[in-house]
């Protein structure tokens, strides 16, 4: 009897066996099932709770030609690239140029308002104006004015006020420097004529600063005002023909544009000419003196981010230039004859050989 109830005992030890594995092999099933089913909703879900990518659109207003200054194109869009901006990515860049006809400028800032852009960069007073004239919504940064605030561009650099904030080239000494320059490589300089165009903003301001410097040197100044691109040749004939020493090219859209027939008729002329940017130099021109526009370029990057994170133009003050640069084309110096102090040379920030 007792040798019974231990096998009945025994057998159902030996069942409750059997069903205790047989419910926990259904429970691991259901468990790997509910897993397997989380891991294919879960991409579904994240996917679901991530925001698309915003596009920015940034349009850029300029006269001139799209195939001026790449390395100043360049250095924007590096800047931008820098602060985490990928064209193509989530920003889309409408460039605007005039290619030589400012009167297209208008129009141009006008189409770019139409395309609801976020932010319009412009490359100078003129393409400054334009815009101002076309929004005071849309922000408005400037990457080089020469006075935004005589321009009537902001109310004061420290609190622009209105849509338009962005980078100065208020530095009118610096023209008074050019003919510092020249006087150093021409030490008998006695009558320079002057290219500059009136209608640039700035242009009486940087003439004025010239008249200072050439009254303390003794120098003569000749005003030549180049408004078209026909009056270049006249106007290095005429300075030619007065027996000028060497020639000072103010800033001027009309003289960038055309920038090589500026200097092979200074070549031609063999007068000794300073401009006012880098360009000229690498280019063929004597010397450059003046901002680094490349470093302009690549500022107004933080101006557009900045905005485009949602501060306003009239919190932003007008920052001035920076950076300087001097460079000389000794190839060119060796050319007309000229020999370079070894002190200015050593000056130099750059000198093309």
């Amino acid at each position: 009897m007792r040798s019974n109830i231990r096998r009945v005992h025994g057998e159902r030890r030996q069942t409750g066996g059997r069903q205790g594995a047989t419910t926990l092999s259904l429970s691991t099933l259901g468990g790997i099932i509910t897993l397997a089913l989380g891991v294919l909703v879960m991409p579904l879900a994240t996917a679901a709770q991530q925001p698309a990518t915003t596009v920015h659109r940034i349009g850029f207003l300029a006269a001139g030609s799209s195939s001026v200054d790449p390395a100043r194109h360049e250095a924007f869009r590096q800047g931008l690239r820098e602060l985490g901006y990928v064209e193509g990515k989530n920003i889309v860049i409408e460039r605007r140029f005039t290619e030589g006809n400012a009167d297209r400028l208008p129009g141009l800032a006008a189409e770019l308002v139409r395309l609801k852009v976020d932010v319009i960069v412009t490359g100078g007073g003129q393409s400054t104006r334009a815009a101002k004239a076309a929004t005071v919504t849309i922000p408005i940064v400037m990457l080089q004015d020469n006075d935004p605030v005589g321009n009537g561009f902001v109310a004061s650099l420290a609190r622009p006020s209105g849509n338009i904030t962005g980078l100065a080239t208020l530095a009118p000494e610096i023209s008074g420097k050019r003919l510092e320059l020249l006087k150093q490589i021409v030490p008998r300089l006695s009558r320079v004529a002057v290219l500059g165009t009136s209608t640039n903003p700035g242009n009486a301001q940087l003439l004025k600063e010239i008249e200072l410097t050439a009254g303390a040197f003794k120098v003569q100044l000749q005003y030549l005002d180049v408004l078209d691109p026909k009056d270049i040749e006249t106007a290095f004939r005429a300075a030619s023909q007065s027996r000028a020493d060497a020639v000072l090219v103010l800033v001027s859209s009309v003289l960038n544009a055309n920038r090589k027939q500026v200097i092979d008729l200074a070549a031609q002329s063999r007068l000794p000419t300073i401009y006012w940017e880098r360009v000229f130099a690498e280019a063929g021109g004597l010397m450059t003196y003046g901002v680094s526009y490349i470093d302009l370029h690549r500022r107004a990057a933080v101006y557009v981010d900045k905005l485009l994170k949602g501060a306003t133009p009239a919190d932003l003050p007008v920052e001035q230039p920076m950076k300087f640069e001097l460079l000389i084309n000794l190839k060119t110096a060796q050319a007309l004859g000229l020999t370079m102090p070894p002190t200015l040379l050593f000056q130099a920030d750059e000198v093309i050989r």
